[in-house]
């Protein structure tokens, strides 16, 4: 399901989703609408803008904390115009895996885009990769990310979007052995304890860089 104020750009989503395989449910214009159709019918996932209606702030992640409460097993697909960290960095830690922050520019790029979406829906986390930059460019005093290589930093990148072990393996070119090896040295230099499930991954990377 899809909530967006923008007729056009919510009905072209929607044909990219129908093109790459997803079927569309239902759509809306605000939280609202939205969540009487998830609980008339709840989706796989629901893809909703951050800011709509009445007072286009943050009612898309108002809207999600709404359906999860109702529909729990649905994935939350959050789409912001901007880069807006603290909205991606509530959606990673208030809310317990299958959801996802992306730009809405990244719709575009259908392989991408279609990815982050089946991941989400499966239970695991997606965020943009321009989020996950401006939190790596961070610099503090003491900066622990300098000791990191810079194939350690690629890997670091693609964990904090929600990748796993393969999927970093098939971006990089390097075999999966070589992810799981970087990936232990990361957790090494920044302190974090590894942790097995995806998401609680994801918020080890993010707290450490949103810190």
């Amino acid at each position: 399901m899809l909530a967006d104020d923008a007729v056009l750009f919510r009905e072209g989503m929607a044909r990219i989703l129908t093109d790459v395989g997803f079927t569309v449910t239902g759509q809306a214009g605000d939280g609202a609408a939205l969540l009487d159709l998830v609980r008339a019918d709840p989706p796989d996932v629901a893809v909703i803008d951050l800011r709509m209606p009445p007072d286009f702030a943050a009612e898309g992640i108002d809207t999600a904390a709404a359906i999860r409460a109702t529909a729990p097993a649905t994935g939350l697909m959050l789409l912001s115009q901007y880069v807006e960290v603290h909205h991606a960095m509530r959606l990673m830690t208030e809310f317990d895996g299958g959801v996802g922050y992306l730009l809405k520019d990244r719709v575009s790029d259908l392989d991408h885009f279609a990815d982050a979406v089946r991941r989400v829906g499966e239970g695991g986390s997606a965020l943009d990769p321009e989020v996950v930059s401006e939190m790596l460019g961070r610099r503090r005093i003491k900066d622990p990310l300098a000791e990191l290589t810079s194939q350690e930093r690629n890997v670091l990148g693609l964990m904090a979007e929600g990748r796993s072990n393969r999927a970093i393996a098939d971006t990089l070119v390097i075999s999966e052995r070589a992810v799981e090896k970087h990936v232990t040295s990361i957790f090494a230099k920044l302190k974090l304890a590894p942790a097995p499930e995806d998401h609680r991954r994801v918020l080890a990377v993010l707290a450490f860089l949103g810190g």
